[in-house]
This record gives structure tokens, C-alpha cells and sequence, in this order.
């Protein structure tokens, strides 16, 4: 087995948001803990934007709905995020080394200009979102449409998400999965695997 190409989930692995930011959001406006995200990762609403089938506006504008306000639910939607160093120095490593990179994200209709303001493209040589695709993790689908557009073989992706249940679909086909929990852990799964040195 020869892995040609890492493939990365984005949010909980790339990109890194506050954990304390919503809890804060609901505190200040008076929300019942837990209720923003409690909406907003609801199916068939999660579903619903993650494939293309509603677009992200459209998607707070149903959670400031059920909030009964617009401000909490846009804050919401614009957290403060960070770009996690360490797992694009690991990116470029694997690039230099000759290994294909690339993104796959459960996203919304805005993940291109998401990835364009994190710069994203200078580190990995393709970004996929669900929302384009028209299918979601864990759907066997989504994998099978990175596949074909970078014209690999199952047995030649390494796929990392900080999801256990996303991963099921690319396992069924034969992907190599792991279940990130910090770069460090990631980065010996790619030693064990002779990726990376």
C-alpha cells in the first residue's frame, strides 16, 4: 500500500475556534446554554447547508429565527477563529515531499472565500466542500467525488478528521482514516504509516 495523497478535514483540525466563544455568545444574550449550536446542528438543517441545498445566510437567518433574535445568531456565525501552525507546517512537509494535500469539509456555500482569507491554497493543492459537491460526511459519495477529481485510488489516501463518525465512509472504501485528537498524534500515525519521516 502506497499513500499518495493526505486528505484534511478543516474545522477541529486546520482551523480552530474559541470553545468558550458561544457559551460566551449565550451568556451575554441570555440564551439557555447549548441552544445556538443545539439549532444550528440540527438535521435535516445541518444537512440541509452542508450540501448545498441552503446557503449560509439563509442558515443563520434560520437560527436568529428560532433565537428570536438576529444579533446572537450573527455573532455566532462570525467567531474569531485561528489557523493551527503546526498542522500546515505538517501539510507543507508532505507537499515537499512529494505527497498530494488536500482539504475536505463539511462547508457552506462561503468556504471558498473562507479559504481564500486563510490561505489555504499556498498549502494544499485542492479545497473540497460538501456544499459544492452536493453530498456530506460521512456519505461514501463526498470521498468518492475527491477521488475522481484528483484521480486517486482508495488505497492511496490517508484521511485525518477530528470526527470519529465522518470517517466512517471513507474507511468503508478502503481510505486509510485518523481520528485527529492534536497534531502530535497525527503526525506519528503518518511516521507509522512510513508517510512521513
Amino acid at each position: 500500500m502506497t499513500i499518495t495523497t493526505v486528505l484534511f478535514d478543516l474545522d477541529g483540525v486546520i482551523r480552530q475556534f474559541d470553545p468558550d466563544a458561544v457559551a460566551d455568545i449565550e451568556r451575554r444574550h441570555g440564551i439557555e446554554p447549548g441552544t445556538i449550536e443545539g439549532f444550528a446542528f440540527s438535521a435535516p438543517l445541518l444537512h440541509e447547508v452542508t450540501t448545498g441545498r441552503l446557503r449560509r445566510a439563509e442558515w443563520v437567518d434560520r437560527i436568529a429565527e428560532h433565537l428570536g433574535s438576529a444579533a446572537p445568531a450573527e455573532e455566532w456565525s462570525r467567531q474569531p477563529y485561528r489557523v493551527d501552525a503546526e498542522v500546515i507546517e505538517l501539510a507543507d512537509r508532505l507537499r515537499a515531499a512529494g505527497m498530494i494535500t488536500a482539504v475536505l469539509t463539511n462547508g457552506t456555500d462561503t468556504i471558498p472565500a473562507e479559504a481564500e482569507q486563510m490561505g489555504l491554497r499556498d498549502h494544499f493543492d485542492a479545497v473540497f466542500n460538501s456544499a459544492e459537491i452536493g453530498y456530506a460526511k460521512p456519505d461514501p459519495q463526498v470521498f468518492l467525488a475527491v477521488l475522481d477529481a484528483l484521480e486517486v485510488d482508495p488505497h492511496e489516501v490517508f484521511f485525518t478528521d477530528d470526527s470519529p463518525g465522518k470517517l466512517a465512509g471513507a474507511e468503508g472504501l478502503g481510505i486509510s482514516i485518523h481520528h485527529y485528537e492534536g497534531v502530535d498524534g497525527l503526525r506519528r500515525a503518518l511516521q507509522a504509516l512510513g508517510i512521513l519521516t
